[in-house]
């Protein structure tokens, strides 16, 4: 209905044919959609149109005699069409057509509301409106993750003239989103003409409840807006959301209170130098924002392998590895990682992102279904999104897990399921063996995420699997190369047939050129460092105990943290944001995470240990946190 905005006159016309349509097709009026096609949407054959044209033209009282080419069904594909054709006849014919209460009452606002809802819905989530039933789980039943739903939230209060939803109301159907949209209008939804011109005009320009709230923050030092607020802003110029965000991006750096992509001027160690764009020079940093958990970014051993194989093998690839980019290196660094991961075979991708976008997309499809935690790594659900596959998100629990499992035990198609082995925002680990028994018991592939756990978890570091003994247990294990291996890329272990299909069916391996060799050459040493000197993955154990027991003594909020990532939960962007710069202001770096690293309201600081951080460093940092949390305002015991 987006592009009727300056066409469509009569609303009431409209919302009798609508109630037509419902009436003969034995649709509920609340499935309809002005722009479904009626015959591919809504399985409406050219007789049952022929059937339901003629019904609709004696009812407005259009002559069907005669050969006007405009009496047949001929291009009409939507039920908007059929109101064009309508509106056509009726000025030719000269009618003069009132629509009666009782025809009205069929097509009361409220459906108009719910029809804007699902087209709303509908844009963010990638499903065709006809597939959007308005009783289903928006989260676990069609896989829309929190953040679309966030988005669509937003924009229908906005049209509709409605204060955003308060963060603890959970509207989890379409529904629900309906009634409580009704409910706050009040009286108003009685008012078809109001209602249906706010549903039809929405869809093509912002409402000017939402062009005020994008410009009330001009005058105010704190923008209370977030991150998830601009993508989603509607607008016929595509950079006006480029104008919004920058406005506010810039506020928020002037506050100090984002601090991304600060210049590193020295390697990064438990220390760091960093030019400071806020104070405008150099400062040295305790470092907590590294994932180089087993400190071997600047080894020598692995600096002076990359250096022999740029000297060797050139600066980086001109091709695709299965062209001309496949260098010795690569075949040997496959090698290392399945014998690491204790797998027969393992495919090297150009970054993490990549490996988990290709090799999901690769295995599953629109036939298959994927099962995703809703705190997966964002590599994840994209991949899963690209496949085409119907995505099932549960909740951060395998209790919500085994209950879409149980509920699509009996759908047709594959069943993959998709875990980070630690939570890259918590710190959590996944009960994986708990999760492995549920894929047994109903038929479905693992594919277990190890960004965070290849170097951390485990005897040897080995990773999730090792850690609780299942080597080998698990169909498909991803990690990263540029973590705790200080390299760049990513990789996927699994059985041998497995990693050949993935090679010529993955298409961000198939189509993009490789890691350098250089780069390569040092993952290798990494690895040989790791295995070699095993005291390091003792020391980060070591480190990591010694502070969190620390922190929560201290009263912090460490959410279920057992790994190397460490949350300082605090919730409020606000304050989140000011608990940040202050931290930052006494010497210590790690990241604020606000939306999209976390929901809105999940706010928290993320602190990563390594190996080299020394007690008086963790010490430190206790200090620097405790000063700073007294400072803003964050609650601790």
């Amino acid at each position: 209905m987006s592009e009727t905005k300056h066409i469509i006159k009569d609303l009431d016309l409209l919302a009798v044919i609508f109630s037509y349509v419902a009436e003969l097709t034995q649709y509920d009026i609340k499935e309809l959609d002005g722009s479904s096609h009626l015959e591919y949407d809504l399985g409406v054959d050219s007789i049952t149109l022929a059937e339901v044209l003629s019904f609709i033209f004696e009812k407005v009282g259009i002559s069907t005699s005669g050969t006007d080419a405009a009496i047949n069904g001929e291009g009409v594909e939507t039920i908007n069409d059929i109101y064009f054709r309508v509106e056509n006849l009726i000025d030719k014919q000269g009618i003069s057509f009132s629509a009666q209460k009782s025809d009205t009452d069929y097509c009361e606002a409220k459906t108009a509301i719910l029809n804007y809802i699902r087209q709303i819905i509908s844009a963010h989530s990638g499903y065709s409106v006809t597939q959007l039933s308005v009783s289903a789980d928006l989260n676990t039943e069609l896989g829309i993750d929190s953040a679309a739903q966030l988005f669509a939230l937003k924009d229908i209060c906005n049209n509709f003239l409605l204060d955003t939803v308060p963060p603890e109301l959970i509207l989890n159907t379409i529904e629900q989103i309906l009634n409580y949209v009704c409910d706050q209008l009040g009286d108003k939804v009685n008012d078809v003409q109001w209602v249906f011109t706010h549903a039809i005009t929405a869809l093509t320009e912002p409402t000017e409840q939402a062009k005020k709230q994008n410009n009330s923050q001009n005058d105010d030092e704190f923008d209370a807006r977030t991150m998830m607020d601009f993508s989603s802003i509607q607008n016929d110029d595509i950079f006006y959301k480029t104008q919004e965000f920058s406005s506010f991006y810039k506020k928020k750096e002037k506050l100090g209170h984002y601090w991304y992509g600060m210049p590193l001027e020295s390697t990064c160690t438990n220390k760091a130098i960093i030019y400071d764009e806020v104070a405008g020079k150099s400062r040295e940093f305790l470092m907590f924002g590294s994932n180089s958990y087993l400190g071997l970014s600047a080894h020598p051993q692995v600096i002076s392998a990359i250096k022999d194989a740029a000297g060797r093998y050139g600066a980086t690839n001109t091709g695709c590895r299965i062209i001309a980019g496949s260098n010795v290196l690569h075949l040997e660094l496959e090698r290392k990682l399945a014998k690491l991961k204790g797998r027969e075979s393992c495919i090297v991708y150009p970054s993490g992102y990549s490996a988990n976008l290709g090799a999901i997309s690769a295995l599953v499809g629109r036939n298959d279904l994927v099962f995703t935690d809703n705190i997966n790594h964002m590599s994840i659900q994209d991949g899963c999104k690209l496949s085409g596959a119907s995505r099932k998100l549960y909740s951060h629990s395998l209790s919500s897990l085994e209950k879409s499992l149980a509920k699509y035990a009996n759908q047709p198609g594959g069943k993959l399921i998709v875990t980070d082995g630690v939570f890259s925002m918590h710190g959590d680990i996944v009960d994986l063996p708990r999760l492995v028994k549920l894929a047994e018991q109903y038929g479905a592939r693992v594919l277990v995420d190890d960004a965070h756990s290849t170097g951390v978890l485990g005897e040897t570091g080995s990773g999730t699997t090792e850690h609780f003994n299942m080597k080998g247990q698990v169909d498909l294990e991803m990690g990263t190369l540029s973590k705790s291996l200080s390299g760049l890329g990513g990789f996927v272990c699994a059985d041998e047939e497995v990693v050949d299909y993935l090679r010529f069916y993955s298409n961000s391996y198939v189509f993009a050129a490789t890691i350098p060799a250089p780069v390569a050459a040092g993952v290798i040493a990494s690895i040989d460092v790791m295995v070699n000197e095993p005291q390091r993955l003792k020391q980060l154990w070591h480190n990591i105990r010694y502070i969190r027991a620390k922190l929560l003594n201290l009263g912090f909020d460490l959410e279920n943290s057992d790994s190397a990532i460490i949350p300082i939960v605090v919730g409020d962007d606000r304050m989140t944001l000011n608990f940040g710069r202050a931290v930052r202001a006494r010497g210590l770096f790690c990241q604020t995470v606000v939306f999209p690293g976390v929901a809105v309201g999940d706010a928290r600081l993320r602190m990563s240990i390594t190996s080299e951080h020394t007690q008086d460093n963790l010490d430190k940092a206790c200090e620097i946190l405790i000063d700073a949390a007294v400072e803003v305002g964050v609650k601790f015991a």
